[in-house]
């Protein structure tokens, strides 16, 4: 029985991966890897550089609550008269920003710090959507996975049903409720509705993990559920957690710019991105730099978060062969 025992631990600190078999120094070690992995994603590094440098910006421009900002205008400064008719004074050659380098609007506020506010209400209720989606979806998905029975049908129906829930509309109406006291209760509210795609991910890859042998083996030596969880199961399931909580901040970004945009989202006299696609959408033919520019970080910011996701399943899945340039 000791034997056995012995053997079945050895088969665990095996599987369990390198955080179990040197503590710390293992730990540091497989960070390395997963580090050497991501810098070599030369598509997800050069989009982090964009996401942080888009980011740096946003909030450093203008300020973000008592912080002062370099920029010298702000959003909610209007001007009596126009420069040049609100175009753009931004020059690619000779480099010059000017005084009002994305516009003015048609109030005479700075296009640019408008800009540069909606950029940080659409970040902010972004993470915030990806926070709460991801850590509600992985919690109700391993339970769910891990436990089977009555606890997987109570907690897979629920999840149906939000499913089967129309998002846009609700997000629409109660969003209209919440939008106007504090763009965290937007964000979290449209957290809880958007985690049940990754629940049934996250479900699935607990199903096919709880029968291997690796878990069996945990079992095996008295190993309790929370340890099999979060020791065994979790650690092989970060990929697709990863990839799935870049595909939610991403999407939340799209879905607060359709909110905004039909008018439920931020409201005025604060602004997003959408709010600003909405109120300048009549400008598309006389001006139509007040649409694309907001548009421009949307597209922008999406496609960094995806990008970023992508390297970082490849660098947290060993599975991942990525062929040398």
């Amino acid at each position: 029985m000791t034997t056995l025992a012995s053997q079945d631990q050895s088969l665990v600190r095996m599987e369990d991966g390198p955080s179990d078999l040197g503590g710390p120094v293992a730990a540091q070690t497989e960070f390395r890897l997963v580090f050497k992995r991501f810098v070599r994603h030369k598509a997800a590094m050069i989009a982090l550089v964009v996401l942080v440098l888009i980011v740096i910006t946003a909030f450093s421009s203008i300020g973000f609550g008592p912080i002062g900002g370099w920029w010298k205008h702000k959003y909610t400064t209007f001007e009596p008269a126009l420069t040049d008719g609100g175009k753009p004074t931004l020059k690619v050659w000779p480099p010059s920003l000017g005084d009002h380098p994305f516009g003015q609007d048609s109030s005479g506020r700075d296009y640019f710090a408008m800009t540069m506010r909606g950029m940080q209400q659409s970040i902010i209720i972004a993470f915030i959507v990806g926070i709460v989606a991801t850590v509600v979806g992985t919690v109700i998905g391993a339970l769910a996975g891990y436990f089977r029975g009555w606890i997987e049908a109570v907690l897979m129906r629920m999840t149906d049903v939000i499913i089967t829930i129309p998002l846009l509309a609700v997000a629409a109406v109660v969003g209209h409720k919440v939008s106007g006291s504090s763009i965290v209760f937007l964000g979290l509210f449209l957290g809880l509705l958007t985690w049940t795609g990754l629940a049934r991910i996250v479900r699935g890859e607990f199903l096919s993990l709880r029968e291997k042998e690796f878990v069996d083996a945990a079992r095996s030596v008295g190993a309790s559920s929370r340890r099999i969880i979060f020791r065994h199961i979790l650690p092989n399931t970060i990929g697709v957690i990863t990839v799935s909580a870049t595909l939610a901040i991403s999407g939340a970004i799209l879905l607060e710019t359709a909110l905004s945009f039909l008018s439920f989202g931020v409201q005025s006299p604060d602004t997003s991105l959408g709010l600003l696609l909405e109120q300048n959408r009549q400008a598309m033919d006389v001006r139509p730099y007040l649409f694309w520019w907001p548009g421009l970080f949307i597209v922008a910011i999406s496609l960094a978060i995806n990008f970023v996701g992508d390297g970082l399943r490849d660098a947290f899945d060993p599975r991942q062969i990525r062929s040398k340039a």
